[in-house]
């Protein structure tokens, strides 16, 4: 599949795929007007892909944690983005800095990976009950720790 990319910076890094056969591509960090951003413990902050993409329509991306970061620095992406296929925009990156260090983020760095899906939208159909499961309306912690 093709997806179309537009640098919006002259400085920022198309997204790469690291092997063959990856899920995840790999958005990289654009600091304008300076190379770094320390993150002291706990601080969350947006940053830039410095890229707009342009997902096909029937698809979506999911911006996830690179699992390197979040291993090796408690780097964690705060929420989980959903790219819709119909924004132009520029692509950002929250993070947390979930360590009791302070964790230095350069330009360049790869800082999230997305991935590109299929999406199916429901139908949805109001009725007076659900079907029972063997789960039923239990929610949180409910099948144990």
């Amino acid at each position: 599949m093709q997806m179309k990319v537009k640098r919006l910076y002259k400085n920022a890094i198309i997204p790469t795929y690291a092997n063959p056969g990856d899920a995840g591509m790999d958005l990289y960090c654009v600091l304008i007007g300076w190379g770094f951003h320390d993150m002291i413990p706990k601080e969350s902050r947006l940053f830039t892909s410095g890229v707009a993409m342009e997902i096909p329509e029937g698809f979506v991306g999911l911006i996830r944690p690179r699992s390197g970061l979040a291993v090796k620095k408690s780097i964690d992406t705060l929420t989980s983005g959903v790219i819709d296929s119909g924004y132009r925009g520029e692509i950002f990156v929250n993070l947390i800095n979930h360590s009791n260090e302070t964790v230095r983020i350069n330009h360049g760095d790869r800082i999230a990976q997305m991935l590109i899906l299929p999406v199916y939208q429901a139908e949805f159909v109001e009725i007076d009950d659900l079907s029972e499961s063997t789960r039923g309306a239990n929610g949180h912690g409910s099948t144990g720790s």
